[in-house]
């Protein structure tokens, strides 16, 4: 089974492995009910979805029928203001057929208005505090992507007590100086803190080249499994933080079996091979 660490100050024992559902974007039920089987198997109690996900919270929603006490259930909105964002979490609970989530998250705050807009009057924040207050949700918490984020989710925190952050994270991309060290500053606040810190990306081999449909993630990931095995594991080698899956079904049990098998981090030499010879580049330049 996959080791399981306090998801910060929420108190719950989180897989240190959480399921990406970006992956049930555009799957069919059959599908997502397979994939559910395997996450049962690898013991994940953590799904990590968005409103923003194609039909993904509709896949999610028969589960948590029969199995919504064997799950931390967190979702997101890319909504901005306070209505938008209200209306949009009481579709998500309706589409996953629950009472409660228990992380809602602003997501993808990339672009410097969109932040503006939702920590202003009006905004998405007062959504979510009164979500709160109402027990839509038990916690908030924040995300994005690109070399911007990490400063923008420290914004964040300087304006409100959220519970987790969720931003890129793995080898080539901590190679960019900058980057690394705007990100492991947050990490620490995070960790004096106690909030939770999710990553993603952990196995993108780069950006996407055009015409390519091979995967349903919107970046090339790795698919050889040793490669997914050194990614993976180069990632939790950072005890602090979570690994949000990959978004393809295809590609989730190497990961969860990679997870499963994680003994310690990949030297330096054997990551730097790896990104020789599969080409891997950062995502975010």
């Amino acid at each position: 089974m996959i080791p399981q660490k306090p998801f910060g100050r929420t108190g719950h024992l989180s897989t240190r492995t959480i399921f990406g559902a970006a992956a049930l974007s555009s799957v069919t039920q059959e599908e997502a009910d397979r994939t559910l089987d395997l996450l049962l198997e690898y013991g994940i109690n953590h799904i990590d979805t968005a409103a923003s996900y194609g039909e993904s919270e509709l896949r999610i929603g028969p589960w948590m029928r029969e199995h919504r006490k064997n799950f931390f259930l967190a979702t997101k909105t890319e909504k901005r203001t306070y209505q938008e964002a209200k209306d949009e979490l009481n579709r998500s609970l309706d589409r996953l057929q629950v009472d409660q989530v228990d992380l809602w998250q602003m997501h993808y705050l990339v672009n410097p208005d969109d932040l503006k807009t939702a920590f202003a009057p009006g905004g998405a924040l007062e959504a979510f505090i009164e979500a709160k207050e109402e027990r839509l949700v038990r916690y908030l918490g924040v995300t994005g992507h690109g070399l911007i984020i990490p400063s923008h989710l420290e914004f964040c925190l300087d304006n409100y007590s959220f519970d987790s952050i969720l931003l890129p994270y793995n080898f080539v991309q901590m190679e960019n100086p900058i980057y690394a060290s705007e990100f492991d500053s947050l990490a620490k606040r995070c960790k004096e803190l106690n909030l939770a810190v999710q990553t993603i990306k952990s196995i993108s081999r780069g950006p996407k080249a055009e015409g390519d449909h091979n995967h349903a993630t919107w970046y090339e990931p790795l698919v050889d499994d040793r490669a997914i095995t050194n990614a993976v594991h180069w990632v939790l080698g950072n005890p602090d933080v979570f690994l949000n899956t990959v978004g393809d079904i295809h590609l989730l049990k190497t990961v969860l079996q990679a997870a499963e098998s994680y003994e310690s981090r990949p030297p330096e030499e054997i990551m730097r091979a790896d990104l020789e010879e599969f080409g891997v580049k950062p995502l975010f330049t």
